[in-house]
């Protein structure tokens, strides 16, 4: 596949990836979709806005440039086709890793820890001893008695944002391979009125 496909290909699969890491850290601020708890009672790792930040918008501009750099070329037919939005898209691909690390690990811990929440008389991370045992659990889940559902809301949001970071940290991966080969040996696409 030509590099500038390929590059299309990638960034319209990053797109969507990181829209879906964005409106999943929109909906663990408001837990059971309820305004009530956010103000004082929202976890570490949901203020950590790694769905938004990392995730999100740290892999939507790789994922635009990638898209870009499948066009036609910045400078024109024949000066440098597409190299120069590849380069771009090379630096922007490192920097979409790093967003999708970001938001992986922030995940990670999130699973791990747990949410806050109200069980025995107090607000604290009940779940963090258990060092995610407690996923494994779901009788221990209804023991937080506030915010509503706060556990299984958690759980899925922040699998959610784990799954679609490691797939950004694939596509992005690939993507920096693929641009940095598309800088140093152009797009494979035959030029328009090229004889086959």
């Amino acid at each position: 596949m030509c590099t500038g496909k390929c590059a299309r290909c990638l960034g319209l699969s990053l797109i969507p990836l990181s829209l879906v890491c964005i409106v999943a850290n929109a909906l663990l601020l408001v837990p059971n979709g309820e305004t009530t708890w956010t103000r004082d009672h929202l976890s570490l790792q949901v203020w950590l806005m790694a769905g938004f930040i990392g995730g999100g918008l740290m892999v939507l501009c790789p994922g635009i440039a990638a898209v870009r750099a499948g066009g036609k070329g910045c400078c024109g037919a024949g000066c440098c086709g597409n190299r120069c939005r590849m380069l771009r898209s090379v630096f922007s691909s490192a920097f979409g890793v790093l967003g999708a690390i970001y938001c992986l690990s922030v995940s990670g811990a999130g699973l791990r820890i747990g949410p806050q929440c109200f069980m025995n008389g107090e607000w604290d991370y009940h779940f963090k001893e258990t060092s995610g045992a407690y996923l494994l659990n779901r009788t221990q889940w209804d023991l937080c008695k506030e915010p509503p559902h706060v556990v299984p809301w958690n759980v899925t949001l922040f699998s959610v944002l784990v799954a679609a970071s490691c797939l950004e940290i694939v596509l992005c991966g690939i993507q920096l391979v693929n641009a940095t080969i598309g800088v140093f040996c152009g797009d494979c696409g035959r030029k328009e009125g090229t004889p086959h």
